[in-house]
């Protein structure tokens, strides 16, 4: 029998006293996303200690193509690839399935992003490893292959390029969910400083408290203070991974599912032809081209 969908208790988030309670359900994966900027290795990570029967996935395999200058670094894998990533990983169309890493969610957010607009059950354990108080294992797990049914990815949960440079005119709120200083001047990383034209700054870290997810309540004062209460929302981030915890954040306060655009400002910052600002989010109001 296939597993029941139980969308009211079930995700955009969980806590450890739920994964205790339902670890062992045979229609659940455990999934141990962790990746760094810097030079070290989930991989070495996950082999050092990981939730008991987690399976690793690869962020820059698994969840994303080679990076492209139209994709950005990170862009979306082909229908056919990511379904062959999710059988081999033992994910299939029925499972549930449980995301973590070591920095709040803002990984695991990626996977969670991707089975959610696919229409698989799945959720990001908030507090990640760290909020974990049982036993750590070091035995790589084995998944048994399951069947992932192979769909297109839906354009309506994500937006263009093009659609941002009008849609940051207004008629949409475009979210940058980069650190504070990385919206307003860029880091080594980015191909070039700023951010796109009229985004607001919304860091994924200011959805967290200690590492957790905030209240749902506390979040939706948050994101209603940014106008997604009235418009709809699209977000980016570096490389549209980060700006998934956004969408997560989004939906945990009750404002339904905003849009990721994949490409984010890896792939708009290194177009010469697309506009740029630089310097702090001041708010909406004339000149500011909200």
């Amino acid at each position: 029998m296939a597993p029941t969908r139980e969308t009211k208790a079930f995700g955009p988030a969980v806590d450890t006293a739920w994964l205790v309670d339902h670890i062992r359900d045979p229609g659940l994966v455990v999934a141990d996303v962790r990746w760094y900027l810097d030079d070290r290795s989930g991989r070495d990570a996950y082999d050092a200690g990981h939730i008991p029967d987690a399976v690793f996935v690869d962020l820059d395999t698994d969840l994303a193509a080679p990076p492209s200058f139209a994709g950005g670094r990170h862009p979306l894998p082909g229908p056919v690839e990511f379904s062959r990533a999710m059988s081999r990983l033992g994910i299939g169309d029925t499972h549930r399935v449980v995301a973590y890493d070591d920095v709040g969610g803002a990984i695991a957010a990626r996977l969670w992003w991707m089975l959610d607009v696919l229409g698989v059950d799945a959720a990001v354990l908030d507090g990640g490893i760290g909020a974990w108080t049982g036993e750590l294992s070091t035995e790589p797990a084995v998944p048994v292959r399951s069947w992932f049914t192979t769909r297109p990815w839906p354009t309506e949960r994500m937006a263009t390029a093009d659609e941002l440079d009008r849609l940051s005119h207004g008629e949409e709120v475009v979210l940058d969910a980069r650190d504070a200083e990385r919206y307003a001047h860029g880091s080594v990383i980015d191909p070039r400083p700023g951010h796109v034209p009229g985004a607001r700054s919304a860091p994924f870290a200011g959805n967290l408290d200690g590492g957790s997810l905030k209240a749902a309540g506390v979040l939706r004062e948050r994101y209603e203070a940014l106008g997604a209460g009235e418009r709809p929302v699209v977000v980016y981030c570096g490389s549209g991974v980060t700006a998934c915890h956004d969408l997560l954040a989004l939906r945990r306060a009750g404002l339904g599912n905003g849009r990721l655009f994949v490409g984010s400002w890896s792939a708009w910052g290194a177009d010469a032809e697309r506009p740029a600002e630089t310097g702090p989010d001041l708010g909406p109001g004339p000149g500011n081209r909200r």
